[in-house]
């Protein structure tokens, strides 16, 4: 008991075409993969920025890259 059969998930499948029709139905689904297909192009896209990023900042001589240093700016103070 509480776990449902077979025939239950075929029943309420029934009951579902009967009240919206295989049209519908099939029109939810492929907006979904649409939906599915979006979210990992934008996943992926953003994934391609953090890597081009990332490798843009670890060049030798740009500003921020591991392991160089930022020439200190020395200031004169007049005291007067």
């Amino acid at each position: 008991m509480g776990g449902l059969s077979i025939w239950h998930w075929l029943i309420v499948l029934v009951v579902v075409m009967l009240l919206f029709g295989t049209g519908k139905v099939s029109n939810l689904m492929g907006e979904f993969g649409k939906g599915i297909k979006t979210f990992k192009q934008n996943v992926a896209s953003e994934d391609e920025e953090k890597k081009t990023k990332d490798a843009a900042m670890s060049e030798p001589g740009s500003l921020n890259a591991p392991g160089t240093a930022v020439p200190e700016q020395k200031t004169s103070v007049n005291q007067g």
